[in-house]
């Protein structure tokens, strides 16, 4: 199926490490937000960085961001994808992500999962952005081999 990226990028003025996924799982499109699956590790993972309570809503998710200088999207702006299957996507065409280093000092890009990692360098965003990106392991369920302390471990540098 073809999808066209909907949510829109999180980010101000303020904004200075930018966090990149792949492409919206469909539970996240539902919601209109990234990481919007319920078994998706990343907003625990950040709250339990930033010492906060889980931000549920997307407006909540949005504020954490921008107190914490994180801006967020996705590499993709849109491909052929089946269901939420990183591996399946085809086609793809990147996201303007110069829109956001342009508007705020990113002084770091890091990417959750090696999709939206070889994405981000294949696809001409490394180029774009003029920042090298630090690949970190996926929150995704489907990366179950990677627990909760590891997670904690590799994502700690958004915070440093």
């Amino acid at each position: 199926m073809h999808l066209t990226h909907t949510i829109p990028p999180t980010y101000d003025e303020h904004s200075r490490v930018l966090v990149l996924g792949s492409f919206p799982s469909p539970k996240s499109r539902e919601g209109q937000y990234n990481y919007g699956h319920p078994q998706n590790r990343f907003w625990r993972v950040l709250s339990t960085l930033a010492k906060e309570d889980l931000p549920t809503t997307n407006e909540q998710k949005r504020n954490f961001c921008l107190r914490h200088g994180i801006a967020l999207w996705d590499v993709v702006a849109e491909c052929d994808i089946q269901g939420a299957s990183d591996a399946s996507i085809r086609n793809a065409k990147p996201n303007r992500l110069s829109l956001i280093t342009k508007a705020a000092p990113i002084g770091a890009v890091y990417c959750t999962g090696a999709k939206a990692f070889e994405l981000y360098r294949r696809l001409g965003c490394e180029r774009e952005c003029g920042l090298p990106a630090t690949r970190l392991p996926s929150t995704s369920p489907a990366n179950a081999a990677c627990g909760m302390d590891k997670l904690l471990e590799a994502y700690a540098v958004i915070f440093e």
